[in-house]
C-alpha cells in the first residue's frame, strides 16, 4: 500500500478513476458543498477505511490557513470550577466542528506565555483563556484583527480584549449580607490569588457588606493567597489558634472551602453549631457533605457558553469590533452550614 498520504490520494483515485481532488474534498467532509454522488462518497471512505489512510488535516489547514483548531488555557485542570468552565467549551466548540488543545498553566504567569506561544505555533484560529490574572503584558499583542483570544473569570480592564467572568464583587456582597443577618459580627475572610479580579471584587464585595452594616473591616480576620486547598488548610489553622471569637468564615473557593473544612474537623469543630461557613463555586459535593454548605454558585455553564460564542464570532467575522465584557450573575444556595445566632 503506498505510504506518503499524496501517493496514497492518487492511489485511491486511480483506482475509482475520479480525481485527486474528488477524494480530498470527499475525505475532508466536502463532498455533500462540491455535490459529490453519495455512491462515490462511499467508495472513497471505503478504500481509505481499508488502507488505513488518515488525511493530513494539519497539513491542509496550514495550506488553508485554516487548522479547525483553538486553543484552552486553564490555571489549574485539578479545580472542578476550571474543568466545568473547559467541559462547556469543548462541548461548544465541537459543536463548531473544532478541536481543542488545552494547557494548564498551573497558576504561573510565565507558563501561561509559554501555552500561549505554543498554541500560536501551533496555528490555533483563536483562544479562550482563563488567565493567572496577575499580569497582562504578554496579551498586549493580541486585540482586534489579531488572534482571536476570550478571557474567562479573570481580566483585565486595561486591554481591550473580550471576556466573560461572573458578578463576584454582588456574590461576595450577599454571601456575607447574608451571614450578618443571621447576627455573625465576626466574620474571616479566606481570600484567593491577590491582585486578580476574582479576589479583589470578592473582597470588595465582602468589606462593603460590612460598611452596610455598620461593621468595621478588621484586617488580622482577612487571611490567604491562593484559590487552593492548601491555603484554605493552613490559614484556618492560624485563624482558630489567633482568632478564637470567628464566628463564621467566607471562603473564596471550593478548593479553600475544603481545606477549611478540613481544618475544622481536625480542630473538632462542628458545623453550624461552632463555626459557620459559606463557599464561593457550588460544586455537587456541597449539596451531600454531612451538614449541606451554602455556596455562591457561579454559572460556569453559561460562561463557557458565552465564551465560545464571543470566541467564534471573532473567528467568523475577523472585522468586526468584540464583544465583550460581561459579567454573569451569582445566586447564593442556603443550606445549612449558617447557624442563626440570638
Amino acid at each position: 500500500m503506498p505510504g506518503h498520504s499524496q501517493t496514497t490520494l492518487k492511489y485511491i483515485a486511480d483506482q475509482l478513476g475520479i480525481s485527486v481532488t474528488t477524494v480530498s474534498r470527499t475525505l475532508s467532509g466536502q463532498a455533500s458543498r462540491y455535490r459529490i454522488s453519495k455512491q462515490t462518497e462511499s467508495a472513497v471512505r471505503q478504500l481509505a477505511k481499508e488502507f488505513n489512510f488518515v488525511p493530513n488535516h494539519l497539513a491542509r489547514g496550514l495550506r488553508l490557513k485554516k487548522t479547525q483548531t483553538i486553543g484552552l488555557v486553564i490555571p489549574d485542570i485539578s479545580n472542578p470550577f476550571f474543568a466545568g468552565i473547559a467541559h462547556e467549551v469543548t462541548l461548544g466548540t465541537r459543536k463548531h466542528g473544532y478541536s481543542i488543545i488545552l494547557c494548564d498553566s498551573q497558576e504561573d504567569t510565565a507558563l501561561e506565555a509559554q501555552s500561549i506561544a505554543l498554541l500560536s505555533s501551533q496555528r490555533v484560529e483563536g483562544i479562550v483563556l482563563c488567565p493567572v490574572g496577575l499580569s497582562s503584558g504578554h496579551l498586549s499583542r493580541f486585540g482586534q484583527h489579531s488572534l482571536p483570544v476570550v478571557l474567562v473569570d479573570r481580566y483585565f480592564p486595561d486591554i481591550p480584549l473580550p471576556y466573560v467572568g461572573a458578578d463576584n464583587l454582588s456574590g461576595a456582597k450577599d454571601a456575607t449580607r447574608f451571614l450578618i443577618e443571621n447576627g455573625h459580627r465576626r466574620i474571616a475572610c479566606l481570600q484567593g490569588l491577590r491582585g486578580t479580579s476574582p479576589n479583589e471584587f470578592r473582597l470588595r464585595g465582602y468589606k462593603e457588606a460590612l460598611a452596610d452594616h455598620q461593621l468595621p473591616v478588621d484586617d488580622s480576620l482577612i487571611a490567604g493567597d491562593s484559590f487552593g486547598e492548601q491555603s484554605g488548610y493552613i490559614e484556618t489553622k492560624l485563624l482558630l489558634r489567633t482568632r478564637k471569637d470567628v464566628t463564621a468564615i467566607l471562603a473564596f473557593s471550593n478548593l479553600i472551602a475544603l481545606g477549611a473544612l478540613r481544618a475544622l474537623a481536625e480542630e473538632k469543630l462542628r458545623i453550624p453549631d461552632d463555626i459557620s461557613i459559606i463557599a464561593f463555586d457550588d460544586q455537587p459535593y456541597a449539596a451531600y457533605l454531612g451538614t449541606p454548605m451554602t455556596t455562591v454558585a457561579q454559572p460556569f455553564s453559561e460562561m463557557g457558553e458565552v465564551a465560545v460564542k464571543l470566541l467564534f464570532d471573532q473567528i467568523q467575522s475577523p472585522q468586526r469590533e468584540p464583544k465583550g465584557g460581561i459579567l454573569l450573575p451569582t445566586r447564593l444556595i442556603v443550606r445549612r452550614s449558617v447557624k442563626k445566632l440570638q
